[in-house]
This record gives C-alpha cells, sequence and structure tokens, in this order.
C-alpha cells in the first residue's frame, strides 16, 4: 500500500510539475532557475535536545519544570513541532497563551501578527518554530491571512518541520486565492523538502492540479470568491475587507451578466440560448435563442419561468437585501436560482447566503 501511495504521489507530481522530477528535483544550474537549500526536519531526539538547551537558557528550570518537559516529550503521539510549542509555554507566559488562544476553536480569530513573533529580545528558536506551531494551529481553524502573516516572520530553513511550514502556507495561500504564491511554496515543497511526509506530496499535488483549472472572470471563480467570504464571516470578520470583497463578487456578477446577455443577443450563440453550464432555459421564456429582455418584477424572485440570466440577476439583487427576506422566502428563492447549476456552484451559492443573513443580523 505504501508503494502504491508513493506512485501515486510521484504521478501525480510529475503530472503538475510538467514532467519534472519532483523528489529529486529538475536541473536548478540553469540560467534564471531559483535555487534553494535542500530542507531537512529535525529529528525528534535532536529536537528534544535543542528544546531543553532553550529551557535551560531561557529559565533554569528547577527539577519540578524538568519533569514537566520530560512528560511533554514522553508522549509520542504528540509531534516534536507541538511538544516544543508546549516547552516554550514552559517558560515564556505569553508563547503559552497564544498557543492556548490559537488552539481554542472557540477563541476569537487574531487579527495582526501578535508582537512576539517581531520581538528581537526573544531568541530565533523561539521565534520560527513558535510561529509554525501557532500559524498551523490558526490555519486549521482557516484563519489563513494571519496564519500566513505569521509563517513570512520566518524561515523553513530555521524550523524543526521545514515540510510542515511549506505545506500550511500552500494551504494558506491556496485558500486566499494567491495562486503564484501557492505554485512556488508548492513546487518547494516536492522538490526542497526531501523528508516530507506522503500525505504532503500527495494533497499538494492536488492542490497544484487544482490551481491548474483555475480561470478568471468565470462562475467558478466566483464560487471561489463566495466560498473565501464565507469564511470570513464565519470567523465574524464582516467590516470593510469582507465588505470590499462582497462587492468584488456583485462586479464580477454583472460583468458576467452582460456577457450571458450579449452572446443571448446574438443569433446561434453557443448553446441555442441555455444556460452557462450548457442545460436548457427553463419553460416559458420563449424559443431557443431568444433574449429574455422583459425580467421578472421585484416582487417575484425567479419562479419556474426565470432564464439563467434572470437568476443571475436575482443573485446580485439579494444580496444586499437578503437580511429582510422571510425564512420561506428564502428557501425559494434559493431553490429557483441554482436551478439548473452544478452541485459545486449551488452549495457555494447557498453557504454564500447563509452567512449574509448572519452577517446582517
Amino acid at each position: 500500500m505504501k508503494l502504491r501511495n508513493w506512485l501515486m504521489a510521484l504521478g501525480l507530481c510529475a503530472l503538475v510539475l510538467g514532467g519534472r522530477q519532483a523528489v529529486l528535483g529538475d536541473d536548478k544550474t540553469k540560467k534564471g532557475a531559483a535555487t534553494f537549500t535542500v530542507l531537512e526536519g529535525v529529528a525528534r531526539d535532536a529536537a528534544q535536545a535543542q528544546a531543553l538547551a532553550w529551557l535551560r537558557q531561557a529559565a533554569q528550570p528547577d527539577a519540578g519544570m524538568v519533569q514537566r518537559f520530560e512528560a511533554l516529550w514522553k508522549n509520542a503521539d504528540r509531534s516534536a513541532l507541538d511538544c516544543l510549542a508546549d516547552t516554550f509555554g514552559l517558560a515564556n507566559a505569553d508563547a503559552a497563551r497564544l498557543m492556548a488562544e490559537a488552539r481554542d476553536p472557540q477563541s476569537p480569530a487574531p487579527t495582526a501578527v501578535p508582537a512576539l513573533f517581531s520581538d528581537k529580545k526573544q531568541s530565533d528558536f523561539l521565534r520560527a518554530n513558535l510561529s509554525l506551531a501557532y500559524a498551523r494551529a490558526l490555519s486549521n481553524r482557516r484563519v489563513h491571512e494571519e496564519a500566513l502573516e505569521v509563517l513570512k516572520t520566518t524561515d523553513p530553513a530555521k524550523v524543526v518541520d521545514p515540510a510542515a511550514y511549506l505545506f500550511h502556507r500552500a494551504v494558506c495561500e491556496h485558500a486566499l486565492l494567491q495562486k503564484d504564491q501557492a505554485e512556488r511554496t508548492i513546487d518547494r515543497l516536492l522538490q526542497d523538502a526531501v523528508d516530507a511526509p506522503e500525505r504532503y506530496k500527495t494533497v499538494a499535488a492536488l492542490i497544484m492540479l487544482d490551481m491548474r483549472t483555475w480561470k478568471t472572470k468565470d462562475l467558478a471563480e466566483i464560487a471561489r470568491k463566495m466560498d473565501n467570504v464565507e469564511r470570513r464571516l464565519e470567523l465574524a470578520r464582516g467590516g470593510p475587507a469582507t465588505q470590499a470583497m462582497q462587492k468584488d463578487i456583485v462586479l464580477r456578477l454583472d460583468e458576467l451578466i452582460k456577457k450571458l446577455e450579449n452572446k443571448a443577443k446574438k443569433p446561434g450563440n453557443g448553446n441555442g440560448g441555455g444556460c452557462p453550464d450548457g442545460s436548457s432555459p427553463s419553460p416559458g421564456n420563449g424559443p431557443p435563442g431568444s433574449n429574455p429582455s422583459n425580467p421578472l418584477p421585484d416582487s417575484q424572485t425567479g419562479g419556474a419561468q426565470g432564464s439563467c440570466q434572470v437568476d443571475m440577476a436575482k443573485l446580485r439583487q439579494l444580496a444586499q437585501g437578503w437580511g429582510q427576506l422571510p425564512e420561506v422566502e428564502r428557501t425559494r428563492v434559493i431553490q429557483q436560482l441554482t436551478r439548473g447549476m452544478s452541485s459545486k456552484h449551488r452549495e457555494a451559492i447557498v453557504n454564500y447566503f447563509k452567512n449574509v443573513a448572519n452577517s446582517q443580523k
């Protein structure tokens, strides 16, 4: 089974990276090619020794603190990075508090990078490894913005688990739709993190494959932006940044609607007046290819007669006043607006409107 997983990872990496040797790396001596240092994680025993040396220098621990330290590292089920983060907490109250907050799903998400990570009075060993542990905890809670900013405060060569650094950085960049940055990070993970776990390599390759399908100004891009807004609303981030994202979604919808309307006006358009995904328009909108120039009035929200163009227009119009609609009306609107859409887009739109409603309470 391990061999099968390894071969699958190799195949994915070869496909993503255009046939390059993802594990051994391609020729980095080519002119203009990026060059990186090979990154290798620190063995658990070595990480424990480094942690104890830091503790003795930072706190001059008594017997009780040493016992707590040894108890932390005895638990083989916990990663070296987790044990290291908790070691920092033994002697540094700020480190303990930050990790407790980051790990607690009920704790409010941070809105800035904690000052500890830029405090030059702290050792590089603490700042680098604590930043990784802290960012990983935030990323697991989908707090990708601050997780990414924290990771940027250090370098993967300075942490005990460089593969974890690159993996979680790529996850954050992908979630924030930073395609170019995510591709560079994944490229480095697959080529330079020589002891990266197979799960990291496989997921990273799948992320890369997903990004290769991304296009600009299409419905899928709008769905991704909606998902990002939904995530921010779940984190109680309905402020100016999220509102700007919502406005951008409306603008993109406007552009798409105009494109569809212009296409519908042309004789012999691509799918005979059908929906963007190729499905047929709803009954009652005239013969194929006709232009639905008379959209439904505001008192109606779609109905069986709504064409794809009307649905998209209503999606744009309803976002701002969604919180005032009764629940029964919302359900009916959602059903009509998402008719004919793929399940992926339907789910994104449903979740988007649910969070819009919550943000308007």
